[in-house]
Protein backbone atom coordinates (compact mmCIF):
# COMPACT_ATOMS: atom_id res chain seq x y z
CA UNK A 1 0.00 0.00 0.00
CA UNK A 2 0.73 3.60 -0.64
CA UNK A 3 2.16 5.77 2.20
CA UNK A 4 -0.89 7.32 3.38
CA UNK A 5 -1.05 11.13 1.97
CA UNK A 6 -0.94 13.35 5.21
CA UNK A 7 2.09 10.75 6.24
CA UNK A 8 3.50 11.28 2.85
CA UNK A 9 3.49 15.25 2.88
CA UNK A 10 5.06 15.19 7.01
CA UNK A 11 7.80 13.10 5.20
CA UNK A 12 8.50 15.25 2.15
CA UNK A 13 8.27 18.83 4.63
CA UNK A 14 10.86 16.65 6.56
CA UNK A 15 13.19 15.83 4.07
CA UNK A 16 13.01 19.45 3.16
CA UNK A 17 14.53 20.75 5.86
CA UNK A 18 18.05 20.95 6.99
CA UNK A 19 17.40 20.48 10.60
CA UNK A 20 20.00 18.07 12.19
CA UNK A 21 19.00 14.53 13.35
CA UNK A 22 18.62 13.61 16.84
CA UNK A 23 21.26 11.08 15.94
CA UNK A 24 23.69 13.51 14.46
CA UNK A 25 23.73 15.66 17.91
CA UNK A 26 24.19 15.26 21.65
CA UNK A 27 21.73 13.59 23.59
CA UNK A 28 20.62 16.01 26.05
CA UNK A 29 20.15 18.35 23.21
CA UNK A 30 18.18 16.07 21.14
CA UNK A 31 16.39 15.39 23.69
CA UNK A 32 15.38 19.41 24.33
CA UNK A 33 14.45 19.68 20.43
CA UNK A 34 12.05 16.54 20.74
CA UNK A 35 10.79 17.77 23.80
CA UNK A 36 10.39 21.21 22.18
CA UNK A 37 8.65 20.09 19.42
CA UNK A 38 5.87 17.19 20.68
CA UNK A 39 4.80 20.00 23.07
CA UNK A 40 1.44 20.76 22.24
CA UNK A 41 -1.65 22.32 24.26
CA UNK A 42 -3.98 19.38 25.20
CA UNK A 43 -6.61 18.85 23.23
CA UNK A 44 -8.47 16.43 25.22
CA UNK A 45 -10.08 17.43 28.45
CA UNK A 46 -10.27 15.14 31.33
CA UNK A 47 -11.98 14.68 34.86
CA UNK A 48 -8.44 15.42 36.03
CA UNK A 49 -4.47 15.10 35.48
CA UNK A 50 -2.36 15.63 38.20
CA UNK A 51 1.55 14.81 38.35
CA UNK A 52 3.29 13.10 41.50
CA UNK A 53 5.95 10.70 42.83
CA UNK A 54 6.75 7.03 43.45
CA UNK A 55 9.24 5.58 45.00
CA UNK A 56 11.85 3.95 42.58
CA UNK A 57 14.91 1.97 43.33
CA UNK A 58 17.24 5.45 42.87
CA UNK A 59 14.77 7.80 44.09
CA UNK A 60 11.45 9.29 43.68
CA UNK A 61 10.09 8.53 40.14
CA UNK A 62 7.70 10.76 38.72
CA UNK A 63 4.48 9.92 37.12
CA UNK A 64 1.22 11.73 35.51
CA UNK A 65 -1.97 10.51 36.92
CA UNK A 66 -5.11 10.98 34.21
CA UNK A 67 -8.53 9.89 35.30
CA UNK A 68 -11.56 9.60 32.99
CA UNK A 69 -14.19 10.54 35.67
CA UNK A 70 -14.56 10.90 39.23
CA UNK A 71 -15.22 6.93 40.15
CA UNK A 72 -13.34 4.02 40.32
CA UNK A 73 -12.00 2.80 37.06
CA UNK A 74 -9.24 0.52 36.03
CA UNK A 75 -5.20 1.46 35.83
CA UNK A 76 -3.38 1.12 32.59
CA UNK A 77 0.72 1.77 33.40
CA UNK A 78 1.90 3.86 30.38
CA UNK A 79 5.89 3.90 29.39
CA UNK A 80 6.52 6.62 26.85
CA UNK A 81 8.88 5.96 23.43
CA UNK A 82 11.82 8.20 22.63
CA UNK A 83 14.90 5.18 22.28
CA UNK A 84 15.27 4.88 25.75
CA UNK A 85 16.92 8.05 25.05
CA UNK A 86 14.49 10.76 24.36
CA UNK A 87 10.83 11.76 25.90
CA UNK A 88 9.02 12.53 29.31
CA UNK A 89 5.56 13.35 30.53
CA UNK A 90 5.22 16.50 28.44
CA UNK A 91 5.87 14.48 25.21
CA UNK A 92 3.77 11.81 25.14
CA UNK A 93 1.43 13.71 26.89
CA UNK A 94 -1.58 13.27 23.98
CA UNK A 95 -1.40 9.99 23.60
CA UNK A 96 -1.84 9.27 27.31
CA UNK A 97 -5.18 11.44 26.80
CA UNK A 98 -5.95 9.75 24.25
CA UNK A 99 -5.74 6.32 25.78
CA UNK A 100 -7.15 7.61 28.80
CA UNK A 101 -10.51 8.78 27.21
CA UNK A 102 -10.64 6.03 24.63
CA UNK A 103 -10.86 3.03 27.24
CA UNK A 104 -12.27 4.75 30.42
CA UNK A 105 -8.93 3.86 32.08
CA UNK A 106 -6.86 5.57 35.13
CA UNK A 107 -3.51 5.87 33.22
CA UNK A 108 -0.39 6.32 35.39
CA UNK A 109 2.60 7.96 32.84
CA UNK A 110 6.31 6.80 33.75
CA UNK A 111 8.78 9.48 33.59
CA UNK A 112 11.69 6.62 33.97
CA UNK A 113 15.73 7.37 33.93
CA UNK A 114 16.93 8.00 30.04
CA UNK A 115 20.35 6.71 28.35
CA UNK A 116 23.35 7.29 28.14
CA UNK A 117 23.30 8.70 31.78
CA UNK A 118 21.07 6.07 32.94
CA UNK A 119 21.51 2.82 30.76
CA UNK A 120 20.10 -0.20 31.24
CA UNK A 121 18.66 -1.89 33.60
CA UNK A 122 17.58 1.69 35.14
CA UNK A 123 14.41 2.72 32.73
CA UNK A 124 13.19 -0.66 32.73
CA UNK A 125 13.68 -0.98 36.73
CA UNK A 126 11.74 2.29 37.16
CA UNK A 127 9.07 0.93 34.99
CA UNK A 128 8.79 -2.38 36.72
CA UNK A 129 8.72 -0.30 40.04
CA UNK A 130 5.63 2.14 39.05
CA UNK A 131 4.18 -1.26 37.81
CA UNK A 132 4.70 -2.77 41.50
CA UNK A 133 3.33 0.82 42.98
CA UNK A 134 0.16 0.80 40.87
CA UNK A 135 -0.98 -2.64 41.34
CA UNK A 136 -0.05 -2.19 45.25
CA UNK A 137 -1.89 1.11 45.34
CA UNK A 138 -5.35 1.05 44.26
CA UNK A 139 -6.88 2.65 46.95
CA UNK A 140 -4.79 5.31 46.42
CA UNK A 141 -5.54 6.19 42.79
CA UNK A 142 -9.22 5.50 42.77
CA UNK A 143 -9.20 1.76 41.09
CA UNK A 144 -11.62 -0.83 40.44
CA UNK A 145 -10.54 -3.85 42.13
CA UNK A 146 -8.46 -6.34 38.82
CA UNK A 147 -5.60 -6.41 37.86
CA UNK A 148 -3.68 -3.29 36.13
CA UNK A 149 -2.05 -3.55 32.48
CA UNK A 150 0.52 -2.01 31.11
CA UNK A 151 1.92 -0.73 28.01
CA UNK A 152 4.25 1.75 25.28
CA UNK A 153 5.19 2.59 22.32
CA UNK A 154 8.58 1.72 20.45
CA UNK A 155 11.20 1.80 23.48
CA UNK A 156 8.37 2.06 25.86
CA UNK A 157 6.66 -0.82 24.23
CA UNK A 158 9.90 -3.16 24.92
CA UNK A 159 9.67 -1.78 28.29
CA UNK A 160 6.12 -2.81 28.55
CA UNK A 161 7.16 -6.57 27.57
CA UNK A 162 10.10 -6.75 29.47
CA UNK A 163 7.85 -6.00 32.57
CA UNK A 164 5.69 -8.31 31.92
CA UNK A 165 8.63 -10.60 31.61
CA UNK A 166 10.14 -9.87 35.03
CA UNK A 167 6.80 -9.65 36.63
CA UNK A 168 6.68 -13.46 35.88
CA UNK A 169 10.18 -13.72 37.27
CA UNK A 170 9.76 -11.95 40.07
CA UNK A 171 6.18 -13.39 41.02
CA UNK A 172 4.31 -10.59 40.34
CA UNK A 173 2.17 -8.06 39.65
CA UNK A 174 -0.42 -9.62 37.79
CA UNK A 175 -1.24 -7.73 34.04
CA UNK A 176 -4.56 -8.04 32.60
CA UNK A 177 -3.15 -7.01 29.30
CA UNK A 178 0.57 -5.91 27.94
CA UNK A 179 0.34 -3.37 25.02
CA UNK A 180 2.82 -3.16 22.44
CA UNK A 181 2.89 -0.09 20.19
CA UNK A 182 5.31 -0.95 17.20
CA UNK A 183 7.77 -2.21 20.43
CA UNK A 184 11.71 -3.19 20.15
CA UNK A 185 12.11 -6.42 20.60
CA UNK A 186 15.60 -7.48 19.46
CA UNK A 187 18.68 -5.97 18.42
CA UNK A 188 20.27 -6.90 15.32
CA UNK A 189 18.63 -4.46 12.90
CA UNK A 190 18.49 -7.31 10.14
CA UNK A 191 15.18 -7.93 9.26
CA UNK A 192 13.38 -7.30 5.42
CA UNK A 193 11.70 -4.05 7.72
CA UNK A 194 14.91 -2.53 8.37
CA UNK A 195 16.17 -3.37 5.26
CA UNK A 196 12.93 -2.28 3.37
CA UNK A 197 12.56 1.02 5.53
CA UNK A 198 16.35 1.90 6.55
CA UNK A 199 16.08 5.46 5.33
CA UNK A 200 12.88 8.13 5.12
CA UNK A 201 10.45 6.88 7.18
CA UNK A 202 11.38 8.88 10.01
CA UNK A 203 13.21 6.03 12.09
CA UNK A 204 16.23 5.12 10.40
CA UNK A 205 18.52 2.25 10.40
CA UNK A 206 21.11 5.45 12.03
CA UNK A 207 18.79 6.42 14.37
CA UNK A 208 18.07 3.20 15.66
CA UNK A 209 21.53 2.23 16.02
CA UNK A 210 22.31 5.40 17.93
CA UNK A 211 19.75 4.70 20.50
CA UNK A 212 21.11 1.00 21.12
CA UNK A 213 24.42 2.30 21.83
CA UNK A 214 23.23 4.80 24.05
CA UNK A 215 20.91 2.52 25.96
CA UNK A 216 23.28 -0.38 26.39
CA UNK A 217 26.63 -0.10 24.76
CA UNK A 218 28.00 -3.67 25.30
CA UNK A 219 26.88 -5.25 22.40
CA UNK A 220 26.76 -8.98 23.84
CA UNK A 221 24.51 -7.71 26.97
CA UNK A 222 21.58 -7.01 24.28
CA UNK A 223 21.26 -10.94 24.23
CA UNK A 224 19.58 -10.31 27.20
CA UNK A 225 15.81 -11.24 27.54
CA UNK A 226 15.29 -8.18 29.61
CA UNK A 227 16.78 -5.97 26.75
CA UNK A 228 15.62 -7.92 23.44
CA UNK A 229 12.41 -9.73 24.86
CA UNK A 230 12.36 -11.81 21.50
CA UNK A 231 15.04 -13.37 22.77
CA UNK A 232 13.84 -15.22 25.56
CA UNK A 233 13.79 -18.44 25.66
CA UNK A 234 10.36 -19.25 26.63
CA UNK A 235 7.55 -16.25 26.60
CA UNK A 236 4.83 -18.89 28.64
CA UNK A 237 2.70 -17.55 31.04
CA UNK A 238 2.90 -13.78 30.10
CA UNK A 239 -0.23 -11.72 30.05
CA UNK A 240 -2.48 -11.29 26.81
CA UNK A 241 -1.49 -8.80 24.49
CA UNK A 242 -2.02 -6.24 21.56
CA UNK A 243 0.66 -5.84 19.58
CA UNK A 244 0.40 -2.67 16.55
CA UNK A 245 2.82 -2.31 13.85
CA UNK A 246 3.05 -0.21 10.56
CA UNK A 247 4.11 -1.24 7.44
CA UNK A 248 7.04 1.66 6.57
CA UNK A 249 8.29 0.99 10.61
CA UNK A 250 11.74 -0.51 10.27
CA UNK A 251 10.84 -1.79 13.52
CA UNK A 252 7.60 -4.10 11.98
CA UNK A 253 9.04 -7.51 11.64
CA UNK A 254 10.13 -7.56 15.16
CA UNK A 255 7.26 -6.35 16.56
CA UNK A 256 5.34 -9.27 14.17
CA UNK A 257 7.63 -12.20 14.94
CA UNK A 258 7.20 -11.27 18.79
CA UNK A 259 3.66 -11.38 18.32
CA UNK A 260 3.89 -14.90 16.54
CA UNK A 261 6.44 -15.88 19.48
CA UNK A 262 3.69 -15.48 22.22
CA UNK A 263 1.10 -16.98 20.42
CA UNK A 264 3.56 -19.77 19.69
CA UNK A 265 3.72 -20.15 23.41
CA UNK A 266 -0.14 -19.85 24.37
CA UNK A 267 -0.20 -16.21 25.12
CA UNK A 268 -3.76 -14.81 23.36
CA UNK A 269 -2.51 -12.15 21.12
CA UNK A 270 -4.24 -9.40 19.01
CA UNK A 271 -2.09 -7.95 16.55
CA UNK A 272 -2.90 -5.71 13.93
CA UNK A 273 -0.71 -3.92 10.86
CA UNK A 274 -1.41 -0.59 10.01
CA UNK A 275 -0.86 0.03 6.15
CA UNK A 276 0.45 3.07 4.73
CA UNK A 277 2.01 4.13 7.83
CA UNK A 278 5.23 5.03 10.04
CA UNK A 279 6.65 4.63 13.38
CA UNK A 280 5.07 7.12 15.41
CA UNK A 281 1.89 7.22 13.69
CA UNK A 282 -0.01 6.24 17.34
CA UNK A 283 0.52 10.20 18.02
CA UNK A 284 -1.74 11.43 15.01
CA UNK A 285 -4.62 10.37 15.71
CA UNK A 286 -5.59 14.09 15.56
CA UNK A 287 -5.25 14.36 11.85
CA UNK A 288 -4.58 10.87 10.29
CA UNK A 289 -7.67 8.52 10.22
CA UNK A 290 -5.85 5.65 10.51
CA UNK A 291 -4.28 6.22 13.34
CA UNK A 292 -7.78 7.27 14.99
CA UNK A 293 -8.57 3.61 14.57
CA UNK A 294 -5.34 2.73 16.13
CA UNK A 295 -6.83 4.72 19.17
CA UNK A 296 -10.22 2.93 19.12
CA UNK A 297 -8.35 -0.54 18.91
CA UNK A 298 -6.57 0.32 21.81
CA UNK A 299 -9.67 2.02 23.56
CA UNK A 300 -11.13 -0.99 23.10
CA UNK A 301 -8.83 -3.97 23.80
CA UNK A 302 -8.37 -2.16 27.38
CA UNK A 303 -11.96 -2.30 28.11
CA UNK A 304 -12.39 -5.97 27.23
CA UNK A 305 -9.24 -6.37 29.40
CA UNK A 306 -10.90 -5.07 32.25
CA UNK A 307 -14.10 -6.49 31.82
CA UNK A 308 -15.54 -3.20 31.14
CA UNK A 309 -18.06 -1.98 28.48
CA UNK A 310 -17.27 -0.55 25.78
CA UNK A 311 -19.01 3.00 25.33
CA UNK A 312 -19.66 2.86 21.94
CA UNK A 313 -22.05 -0.96 22.10
CA UNK A 314 -22.33 -1.22 25.51
CA UNK A 315 -20.99 -5.28 25.34
CA UNK A 316 -17.76 -6.58 26.56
Amino acid sequence: MPLEAVTAAILAEMAASDAPQFHELPAAESRAIYTAAQTIPPTIELHAVHDSTVPGPAGDIAIRIYRPHSGPAPVHVHFHGGGWVLGNLVTHDADCREICAASGCIVVAVDYRLAPEDPFPAGAEDCYAVACWAAANGTELGAQQGPISIGGDSAGGNLAAVVALMARERNGPEFALQLLIYPITEPSMSTESFQQNAEGYLLTKTMMSWFWDHYCPDIEQRQNPLISPLLAEDLSGLPPAVVITAEFDPLRDEGEAYARRLAESGVEVEMRRYDGLIHAFFSLAGIIEAAREAVDQVGSALRRAHNMPDSRTGSK
